[in-house]
């Protein structure tokens, strides 16, 4: 499997309004560093929906450029207007990526037969693979096991799905009906061990901004059969993991990053810095696992 592991979805540093070059650059740097199997950038996490066609392009660059082949990068390329999706996709390929995140189209709420077209649209015109988002908490619409057959059945570059329902029974029944060779990768810091457990292959997180040696040490251990280690770290990673939703994702973390010194604090609105009790929370959870 091309995308098997713990991927980050990568903030995006901004300064003076524009992406933090130097920031990112470092912050790739540092996760490689670190162990993680995979990159993801312009996601829900990398403030996609704020960004600009030019500088989703430009993110994209600068990832695959930093990362000079050493993991995989599946990047962000979604939207809820086809036409678009195909756009930024294109982008995401001419960019050098592994792979495109496809989110399902948001606020349109289209029926099954709506998402098929939509995907095999995006495919007709930028062949590479792909793998689809399924968040329903921010788009009102879930992919269901049946519709995601019927996705991978008219669209092959179709590879694996990020699964953000939390729905373990949904997971097992996604991964009884699409086979052992379709990636099954968690969005959802909460469940990544439960989920690998029925066959999932890894995880997109957000936490692992933080701490990809932990994320990517608890997929490998498990991986390796030391369920031990693989609970150890699941369990390490909790309160970090609620830390990271005290607000809206990407707030928490980016504030998290910059008390440890890896980037400037910058969100695009409408995201605003923390509350100062929510901060508190978050300053204590940071310190309590020798983050700061």
């Amino acid at each position: 499997m091309q995308f098997k592991g713990a991927f980050t979805a990568l903030i995006t540093p901004f300064k003076n309004g524009a992406v933090d070059e130097e920031a990112y650059r470092g912050l790739i740097e540092w996760q490689i560093e670190q162990g993680i199997n995979g990159l993801v950038p312009c996601g829900t996490t990398g403030e996609s929906a704020t960004l600009s066609h030019a500088e989703h392009g430009e993110v994209i660059r600068i990832c695959v450029d930093q990362s000079k082949g050493r993991v995989p990068v599946l990047a962000g390329a979604g939207s809820n207007n086809t036409r678009e999706a195909i756009e930024l996709t294109r982008y995401a390929k001419e960019a050098g990526a592994d792979g495109a995140l496809l989110i399902t189209p948001y606020y349109n709420k289209p029926t099954p037969a709506g998402l098929v077209a939509h995907f095999k649209a995006i495919a007709n015109e930028v062949p590479m693979p792909f793998v689809v988002y399924n968040v329903p908490g921010r788009t009102a619409l879930n992919v269901l096991p049946a519709t995601l057959k019927a996705i991978k059945e008219a669209v092959p570059k179709v590879v694996g799905i990020k699964e953000a329902t939390a729905n373990l029974q949904q997971v097992s029944d996604m991964v009884e009906i699409m086979g052992p060779d379709f990636c099954m990768l968690s969005g959802d810091d909460f469940t990544v061990l439960p989920l690998l457990s029925v066959g999932g292959c890894g995880v997109i997180s957000v936490v692992s901004n933080i701490v990809p040696d932990k994320m990517s040490g608890m997929v490998k251990a498990f991986n390796e059969g030391d369920m031990e280690t693989a609970r150890k770290l699941h369990f390490e990673m909790q309160p970090l993991n609620r830390a990271m939703f005290l607000e809206t994702n990407p707030i928490p973390v980016k504030t998290s990053l910059t008390m440890m010194g890896k980037i400037g604090l910058e969100l695009r609105l409408p995201l605003v810095e923390m509350l100062p009790e929510n901060l508190e929370q978050l300053k204590i959870a940071l310190k309590e696992n020798g983050l700061i």
